[in-house]
């Protein structure tokens, strides 16, 4: 992860060291968390109508898994692109809906990714990978893979919140 701040050198230096502290701690707590879990008990058994209508949109199921897809627009090279292309947020549900995960990816602008990132962070959603898919497209879009336990409709409501923060 890069990092960049301005201001007093020593109160950017405690920020760091709370920051690599608490990355620490974290790191090892997830560690001790996912291994105590058993896994996700088979087959996958989730109805998309609960998770759309906290999401606000329709799902694809299939084989008790659900699958989002909200889109976004994009100009690359004098061409419009978005969903099928790639300028997408997506979330796949799976498990049950007690017991369920959810992997997916959010396409954000770059002034979106902080209000991204804390809402999922205030639903326990962990951040995978921040990064860019695109080359000079406009606007500029940054990518942030995501990953969560828990129940079904806990984590709907913390990806909704999360695409709650972004613009149109």
């Amino acid at each position: 992860m890069h990092i960049s701040g301005i201001g007093d050198t020593e109160k950017l230096a405690r920020a760091v060291k709370a920051t690599l502290d608490a990355a620490q701690g974290a790191s090892s707590a997830s560690r001790g968390k996912a291994a105590a879990r058993p896994p996700l008990a088979a087959p996958s058994r989730l109805e998309a109508k609960p998770l759309e209508a906290i999401l606000g949109g329709s799902g694809q199921a299939r084989d008790g898994m659900v699958k989002f897809v909200f889109g976004r627009t994009a100009t690359m090279h004098g061409t419009s692109v978005g969903a099928a292309m790639g300028v997408n947020t997506w979330a796949v549900f799976a498990g049950r809906p007690d017991d369920a995960v959810v992997d997916g990816d959010f396409a954000m602008l770059e002034g979106e990714l902080q209000g991204v990132l804390k809402a999922l962070r205030r639903a326990d959603i962990d951040i995978v990978a921040i990064h860019n898919h695109m080359t000079h497209e406009q606007p500029r879009y940054v990518f942030l893979h995501y990953w969560a336990r828990g129940p079904a409709e806990r984590l709907a409501r913390g990806v909704k919140a999360a695409l709650d923060t972004q613009g149109p």
